[in-house]
Protein backbone atom coordinates (compact mmCIF):
# COMPACT_ATOMS: atom_id res chain seq x y z
CA UNK A 1 0.00 0.00 0.00
CA UNK A 2 1.18 3.74 -0.28
CA UNK A 3 -0.06 6.62 1.10
CA UNK A 4 0.10 10.41 0.80
CA UNK A 5 0.22 13.15 3.08
CA UNK A 6 0.17 16.74 2.30
CA UNK A 7 1.26 19.49 4.36
CA UNK A 8 -0.94 22.18 4.56
CA UNK A 9 -1.62 25.23 6.43
CA UNK A 10 1.61 25.64 9.26
CA UNK A 11 1.81 28.33 11.74
CA UNK A 12 4.07 28.92 15.13
CA UNK A 13 2.70 25.95 16.76
CA UNK A 14 1.36 23.29 14.17
CA UNK A 15 0.90 21.98 10.94
CA UNK A 16 -2.07 20.77 9.27
CA UNK A 17 -2.36 18.27 6.16
CA UNK A 18 -3.98 15.38 4.71
CA UNK A 19 -3.61 11.80 4.28
CA UNK A 20 -4.59 9.26 1.68
CA UNK A 21 -4.80 5.72 1.57
CA UNK A 22 -4.27 4.06 -1.66
CA UNK A 23 -4.24 0.21 -2.67
CA UNK A 24 -2.47 -1.37 -4.65
CA UNK A 25 -4.37 -0.17 -8.16
CA UNK A 26 -4.09 3.32 -7.33
CA UNK A 27 -7.44 3.95 -5.77
CA UNK A 28 -7.97 6.16 -2.52
CA UNK A 29 -9.69 3.93 -0.37
CA UNK A 30 -9.04 6.06 2.72
CA UNK A 31 -8.65 9.50 3.56
CA UNK A 32 -8.22 11.28 6.96
CA UNK A 33 -6.61 14.67 8.99
CA UNK A 34 -3.13 14.97 10.15
CA UNK A 35 -1.73 16.94 12.80
CA UNK A 36 1.93 17.56 13.20
CA UNK A 37 4.32 20.32 14.43
CA UNK A 38 5.86 23.09 12.45
CA UNK A 39 8.72 23.15 10.08
CA UNK A 40 11.62 23.88 12.32
CA UNK A 41 14.52 22.05 10.55
CA UNK A 42 14.14 18.74 11.82
CA UNK A 43 14.78 19.89 14.95
CA UNK A 44 14.05 16.82 17.48
CA UNK A 45 10.66 17.01 19.10
CA UNK A 46 10.27 20.35 18.11
CA UNK A 47 10.02 20.13 13.90
CA UNK A 48 8.05 17.71 12.04
CA UNK A 49 10.21 15.52 9.91
CA UNK A 50 11.58 16.65 6.49
CA UNK A 51 9.34 15.91 3.32
CA UNK A 52 10.30 12.58 1.49
CA UNK A 53 9.51 9.15 1.37
CA UNK A 54 9.57 6.90 3.87
CA UNK A 55 8.45 3.39 4.77
CA UNK A 56 5.80 2.79 7.65
CA UNK A 57 5.54 -0.41 9.51
CA UNK A 58 3.09 -1.50 12.12
CA UNK A 59 4.25 -1.45 16.01
CA UNK A 60 2.60 -1.74 19.88
CA UNK A 61 4.02 0.02 22.32
CA UNK A 62 2.53 0.22 26.08
CA UNK A 63 2.15 3.94 25.89
CA UNK A 64 0.48 3.87 22.25
CA UNK A 65 -0.66 0.21 21.52
CA UNK A 66 -0.97 -0.38 17.98
CA UNK A 67 0.12 2.24 15.85
CA UNK A 68 2.52 2.86 13.03
CA UNK A 69 6.42 3.65 12.99
CA UNK A 70 7.96 5.77 10.39
CA UNK A 71 11.34 4.24 9.27
CA UNK A 72 14.59 6.11 8.47
CA UNK A 73 14.09 9.54 9.21
CA UNK A 74 17.51 11.29 8.62
CA UNK A 75 18.28 12.58 12.49
CA UNK A 76 15.50 10.97 14.20
CA UNK A 77 14.20 8.01 15.75
CA UNK A 78 10.70 6.75 17.13
CA UNK A 79 8.58 9.14 14.63
CA UNK A 80 5.21 7.78 14.98
CA UNK A 81 1.94 7.51 13.84
CA UNK A 82 -0.47 7.60 16.96
CA UNK A 83 -3.74 9.02 18.13
CA UNK A 84 -3.96 12.19 20.15
CA UNK A 85 -5.51 15.38 19.46
CA UNK A 86 -3.81 18.45 20.77
CA UNK A 87 -0.03 20.08 19.30
CA UNK A 88 1.01 19.58 22.70
CA UNK A 89 0.80 16.03 22.74
CA UNK A 90 3.43 15.28 19.86
CA UNK A 91 7.23 15.71 19.75
CA UNK A 92 7.74 15.05 16.14
CA UNK A 93 5.20 12.31 15.61
CA UNK A 94 1.89 12.33 13.07
CA UNK A 95 -1.79 12.90 14.72
CA UNK A 96 -4.27 11.14 12.81
CA UNK A 97 -8.04 11.98 12.70
CA UNK A 98 -11.51 12.19 11.08
CA UNK A 99 -11.94 16.16 10.99
CA UNK A 100 -10.70 19.27 12.60
CA UNK A 101 -11.88 21.11 15.41
CA UNK A 102 -11.16 23.47 17.93
CA UNK A 103 -11.74 20.93 20.91
CA UNK A 104 -9.93 22.52 23.96
CA UNK A 105 -10.71 26.13 22.57
CA UNK A 106 -7.06 27.29 22.61
CA UNK A 107 -7.29 29.06 19.03
CA UNK A 108 -5.85 26.06 17.20
CA UNK A 109 -7.72 23.40 15.18
CA UNK A 110 -7.02 19.77 16.82
CA UNK A 111 -7.71 16.01 14.88
CA UNK A 112 -10.63 14.47 16.24
CA UNK A 113 -11.87 11.06 16.62
CA UNK A 114 -8.03 10.30 16.30
CA UNK A 115 -8.30 6.62 17.69
CA UNK A 116 -11.33 6.11 14.97
CA UNK A 117 -9.09 7.45 12.34
CA UNK A 118 -5.84 5.42 13.24
CA UNK A 119 -8.01 2.25 13.83
CA UNK A 120 -9.26 2.31 10.22
CA UNK A 121 -5.09 2.77 9.03
CA UNK A 122 -4.22 -0.14 11.04
CA UNK A 123 -7.28 -2.22 9.34
CA UNK A 124 -6.84 -1.13 6.25
CA UNK A 125 -3.04 -1.57 5.83
CA UNK A 126 -2.32 -3.88 8.77
CA UNK A 127 1.34 -4.25 7.27
CA UNK A 128 2.02 -1.14 6.63
CA UNK A 129 2.90 1.61 3.43
CA UNK A 130 4.89 3.18 1.70
CA UNK A 131 4.15 7.16 2.58
CA UNK A 132 5.30 10.59 0.69
CA UNK A 133 5.20 13.65 2.93
CA UNK A 134 4.96 16.91 0.73
CA UNK A 135 3.87 20.37 1.02
CA UNK A 136 0.94 22.07 -0.31
CA UNK A 137 3.11 25.00 0.00
CA UNK A 138 6.91 25.08 0.79
CA UNK A 139 6.96 26.18 4.80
Amino acid sequence: MKAELIRGKSDAKQTLGDLRLFDDDCNVVYTCKTLELPWLDNAVQKSCIPAGTYNVVPRTSAKFGKHFHILDVPGRTYILFHSGNYHTQILGCVLVGTGLSDINKDGYLDVTSSKVALGELLKLAPDGFKLDILWHQEP
